[in-house]
């Protein structure tokens, strides 16, 4: 892999879902061929996920990375490769809160959601069903009260009786001011420590790396990656939405580029020396 001065190394952080992966996990060989590339250039690929760092570290093996950093749960774990340990990876930097209040809050307003928490181990907690997916491999039913007595590092609801408009109006009103959140595609919602986002993650890793704060390329989909593209705009670098993502995502980019099923990531990377090529003009 070529050596590249920190003043030479842009920093690229990507989401998993609806950026790398399809509805249905589908992983193109295009976007795979050519985030190794950007890699093998020497810049640093860092996968910025929603996802419980058990559910995306396979995804990152998938891309062939056997070492660096991953941030999941929204920004509130951040975990280092490690093909010795059980697991894969060891947990890094983790961020907790006391989820006692904004869930009692959130049970008043939509008593009939589903609830789960994500303790420090990365294990899930939940009262009510979730998709299978949706959770880690590790995860536990238990009584809603029981959800509410540890620090976790998230707080997931999910309200299937309502759409997403609904669900964003509710969400609207109940104000959730003491802590971070977003809302997906669905009526699904993601809580988070305040202050903490997949932005401020990635961050930590760009100043751990030593990479200057416009060199930075990000690429997703979701209302959680919002803040991630306005973080990257904000110090002169570039934000890409996906061409499937929802208006207000798209707004929040710097530019759009293709669909995940269109190879979206794989047409950014692509062209990414001609990127490299106008920014020095």
């Amino acid at each position: 892999m070529p050596s590249l001065s920190p003043s030479d190394r842009w920093l690229i952080g990507l989401d998993i879902d609806g950026t790398l992966v399809h509805d249905d996990g589908y992983l193109s060989p295009e976007v795979v061929k050519e985030v190794k590339r950007v890699k093998e250039l020497g810049h640093e690929v860092i996968i910025a996920t929603g996802r419980a760092a058990a559910n995306a570290v396979p995804v990152v093996r998938d891309l062939g990375f056997e070492q660096g950093y991953v941030v999941s749960s929204n920004g509130a774990v951040t975990v280092q490769l490690d093909v010795d340990h059980p697991k894969g990876f060891q947990m890094t930097d983790i961020v907790t809160f006391d989820p006692a209040e904004i869930l009692t809050q959130l049970i008043e307003h939509l008593p009939e959601a589903h609830f789960a928490v994500e303790d420090v181990d990365g294990s899930y907690r939940f009262h009510r069903p979730f998709p299978t997916y949706a959770l880690g491999d590790q995860n536990f039913e238990t009584p809603l009260e029981q959800l509410m007595h540890h620090p976790v590092s998230r707080v997931v609801v999910l309200s299937p009786q309502h759409d997403v408009d609904e669900f964003l109006g509710l969400v609207s009103k109940i104000g959730l001011a003491s802590v971070s959140y977003a809302i997906g595609y669905t009526a699904w919602l993601d809580i988070s420590p305040k202050g903490v986002s997949k932005a401020s993650a990635l961050e930590v890793q760009r100043r751990r790396l030593g990479i200057a704060n416009h060199q930075v390329l990000v690429m997703g989909d979701g209302r959680n990656d919002i803040e991630m593209f306005e973080w990257a705009k904000t110090s002169g670098g570039f934000a890409f939405a996906m061409g499937q993502a929802p208006e207000e995502v798209q707004l929040a980019a710097t530019d759009v580029t293709s669909s995940v099923t269109d190879d979206g990531v794989a047409r950014v990377l692509a062209g990414f020396e001609g990127i490299l090529f106008s920014r020095q003009r």
